[in-house]
C-alpha cells in the first residue's frame, strides 16, 4: 500500500473503512492550519503571562556591622513567599522609581520571608542609601521574583570566599553545603571585624570549617594564593567581593605553581558591580538624531557617560543581565555584550549601554 491508498476496512471488508477516510481528510485539511500565521506560535513568546511582581513589606531591621543593614521582607498577608535557591538575588523597586539588586542571605527553606543585608555606599548610586533611610519595618515594596545567576552546584568538595558584604550569597551556599554533608570551606575577609557582616552565625558552623581574616589583624589584604590555600583537594571554588578580589583569585588560580599544585579546580563568581573594561576601543554616542555627541573612552561604559549627561537615566546590575538601562539604537552598528536581549530585541535597536559598545570610531545615535 502507497501513501496515496486510503487504508483498508478496519475489519478486513473489500470497501474503504468510512472513519478512516474522514480522518484522512481531516488531517489534510487540519495539519496546513496549523502553520498558519494566526496559530504559529513565536518559539521566543512566552507560553503563558508574565508573573506579577510581589508586593512585600519590612517585618525587621537591625544593624549587622559598621553601615550594614539587614531587611526580613515578607508577604503582607503573610502567606508564602516564591522558593529560590542559594546564590539567588531580588531586585527591590525602592521608592524613588530605582532599581536595585540584593542577594538574598537567609535560608532557602524558609518560605516566610527574605533577608538581604545593604552595605550603605554615600558615594554609589543612590540606591544603598535610600534604603538605609526610608526603609523601615511596616514599609512596603515592590519585588521581582528571585533570580539566580550564581547558582550553587553543590560540588562534593567547596571553597566559598567572602569579601566583606559578599558574604550574602554564600551564607546560604554554606548552609546548603553543610545540609548536604559536603566538603565545604569558608574564608570571610575584610578590613576590621567591625566591618563583617553575619560573623555570629558563621561562628555558629564548625570552626575548623570557618575563617574569619580581617586586613588589620593579618597586616594587609591577603593574595589569591592565601585563600586557595584553604580549599579542600579538589575543590569548586565560589566568591563574591570586589574586583580586586576577585582578580586576585582568577590570577592566583590560573597561575602555574598554584594551578599545578593547589587543590581548586573550577572557580564561580559573582561581583559587586561592573567587571573592568579591557578590550575596549574609543567611540561616541549622539543623544538623539540632533542631540549633543559624547565621546566613551576605552576604559569607561556608555551608561556612565550618558548618565552624565542625563542622571535620570535608569541602570541596576552594571553586568548586563537585568534589562533595566535599556536603550534602542537609532543609527549605527553596536557590539552586543549582554546577557539578556535576545537576536530579535537586538535587531529591533535594543541596546544595553552597561556593557555594550562599538567599534572603534564609531558613533551610536540613542533615542535618549
Amino acid at each position: 500500500m502507497d501513501l496515496l491508498t486510503p487504508p483498508p476496512d478496519l475489519y478486513g471488508r473489500p470497501r474503504v473503512d468510512g472513519f478512516m477516510r474522514w480522518l484522512t481528510a481531516f488531517g489534510d485539511r487540519y495539519s496546513p492550519a496549523l502553520g498558519g500565521p494566526l496559530l504559529r506560535r513565536n518559539p521566543r513568546r512566552p507560553l503563558s503571562r508574565p508573573l506579577p511582581p510581589l508586593q512585600l513589606v519590612v517585618t525587621a531591621r537591625r544593624e549587622l556591622a559598621a553601615d550594614v543593614i539587614e531587611l526580613r521582607l515578607a508577604d503582607p498577608s503573610g502567606g508564602p513567599l516564591p522558593p529560590w535557591q542559594p546564590g539567588a538575588h531580588l531586585r527591590l523597586a525602592l521608592p524613588s522609581g530605582r532599581e536595585r539588586h540584593y542577594s538574598l542571605s537567609g535560608d532557602p527553606a524558609d518560605r516566610a520571608g527574605y533577608r538581604i543585608a545593604v552595605r550603605r555606599l554615600p558615594g554609589g548610586g543612590g540606591g544603598s542609601v535610600e534604603i538605609h533611610d526610608t526603609l523601615h519595618p511596616g514599609t512596603r515594596v515592590t519585588a521581582r521574583r528571585p533570580r539566580n545567576g550564581f547558582a550553587f552546584c553543590a560540588e562534593p568538595a567547596v571553597l566559598l570566599l567572602a569579601g566583606g558584604i559578599g558574604i550574602t550569597p554564600l551564607l546560604p551556599m554554606a548552609r546548603e553545603a553543610q545540609r548536604h554533608g559536603l566538603d565545604w570551606r569558608l574564608v570571610h575577609v575584610g578590613r576590621s571585624a567591625d566591618t563583617l557582616p553575619y560573623t555570629d552565625e558563621l561562628r555558629a558552623f564548625d570552626p575548623h570549617r570557618v575563617v574569619l581574616r580581617t586586613d588589620d589583624e593579618h597586616g594587609g589584604v591577603p593574595t589569591g594564593a592565601e585563600l586557595l590555600a584553604h580549599a579542600p583537594r579538589g575543590a569548586a571554588v565560589y566568591c563574591c567581593g570586589p574586583a580586586p578580589m576577585l582578580a586576585a583569585v582568577q590570577r592566583a588560580l590560573d597561575g602555574g605553581p598554584v594551578r599545578a599544585g593547589g587543590p581548586a579546580t573550577a572557580l564561580h563568581f559573582e561581583r559587586f558591580g561592573a567587571a573592568p573594561i579591557t578590550d575596549g576601543a574609543p567611540f561616541a554616542v549622539r543623544l538623539g538624531a540632533d542631540g549633543p555627541t559624547l565621546d566613551v573612552p576605552a576604559d569607561r561604559s556608555a551608561l556612565d557617560v550618558l548618565r552624565e549627561a542625563r542622571p535620570d537615566l535608569p541602570y541596576s546590575c552594571h553586568q548586563g543581565f537585568c534589562g533595566t538601562c535599556e536603550v534602542r539604537v537609532l543609527a549605527g552598528s553596536p557590539d552586543h555584550r549582554d546577557r539578556r536581549l535576545t537576536p530579535e530585541q537586538r535587531a529591533d535597536g535594543a541596546l544595553l549601554p552597561c556593557v555594550s559598545r562599538a567599534a572603534e570610531g564609531e558613533t551610536l545615535v540613542l533615542d535618549v
